[in-house]
C-alpha cells in the first residue's frame, strides 16, 4: 500500500532533478528449471501461475498492442488484491510479477509493475508505458494504475485493477493523477497525461530495489 509517508517523501524528490542513467529493461523470461524450483518451494498452484504467466508471454508477442493490453490486463487482474502490511508485514513492498504470481497476490502497485514488465517483455516501447500515481476519488486513497500511450499526444489508456475495462484516463474522472513514471524517466502528472518531466525514475528507491530483485532473479 501507498502509505501518506511514502506519497510525501516521493513528492519531496520530485522537488529536485537528477542527471541519473537509467537501468536498461530487465527480462521476466523464466527458463523450465526456474519455473520447476519455484514449484517446488511453493507448491504446484504458483508453479501453474508462473507457467501460465511464461505461457501468455509466448503467445501474445505477436499480436496487435491492443491485443496485448487487453490480454495482459484481465490475466493480472484475476489475482488477489491484499494489502502490503498483511501480505508482506511492511508498510509499503513493491513485488516482482514473480513474487506476485507465487503469492497469488498484492496490491495496487503489484498489479501494475507485473502488467508494465509483461507488456515491455511482449515488445511494446518503453515510451508507451508509465507506471502512475493516483489518488482514487471515490475511494479517496492513493492508488497506482499503468497507461499506454498510442502515440505521444494521445490520451492514455488505463490498466487498472479496481475495474476490468481498459479506458482512456479523460473518462476515469475518479481517478487524480499525480505522478508518472517508467524504467527511464519521472514526471509530474496533469489531467491524466505526464506533464513535468523532474527526472529519471532512478529516484524512486522501491523502483531501484525492484529491478534489483528482477536482475539477479531474487524471487
Amino acid at each position: 500500500m501507498l502509505t501518506r509517508l511514502g506519497f510525501l517523501a516521493i513528492l519531496a524528490l520530485l522537488t529536485v532533478t537528477y542527471t541519473i542513467t537509467a537501468a536498461p529493461g530487465l527480462s521476466v523470461i523464466m527458463t523450465e528449471a526456474q519455473i520447476n524450483k519455484l514449484g517446488r518451494k511453493y507448491g504446484e498452484m504458483a508453479e501453474r501461475r508462473l507457467r501460465s504467466w511464461q505461457n501468455l508471454i509466448s503467445e501474445i508477442a505477436d499480436l496487435d498492442d491492443d491485443e496485448k493490453l487487453y490480454r495482459v490486463n484481465r490475466f493480472f487482474n484475476q489475482l488477489n488484491f491484499v494489502d502490503d502490511i498483511q501480505h508482506w508485514g511492511k508498510s509499503d513492498y513493491w513485488a516482482s510479477p514473480a513474487e506476485f504470481l507465487i503469492t497469488n497476490g498484492g496490491d495496487c502497485e503489484d498489479f501494475s509493475i507485473a502488467k508494465y514488465y509483461t507488456l515491455r517483455q511482449v515488445g511494446i516501447p518503453i515510451e508507451k508505458l508509465s507506471i502512475v500515481y493516483v489518488k482514487a476519488l471515490r475511494l479517496n486513497q492513493a492508488h497506482m494504475v499503468l497507461t499506454y500511450y498510442k502515440t505521444p499526444k494521445s490520451t492514455p489508456l488505463i490498466l487498472d485493477n479496481l475495474i476490468p475495462e481498459i479506458k482512456p484516463a479523460n473518462r476515469r474522472p475518479d481517478l487524480q493523477h499525480v505522478y508518472s513514471f517508467n524504467g527511464d524517466n519521472l514526471w509530474l502528472s496533469k489531467k491524466g497525461r505526464r506533464s513535468t518531466l523532474v527526472g529519471t525514475s532512478d529516484q524512486l528507491k522501491p523502483w531501484v530495489q525492484l529491478q534489483s530483485r528482477i536482475e539477479s532473479q531474487d524471487y
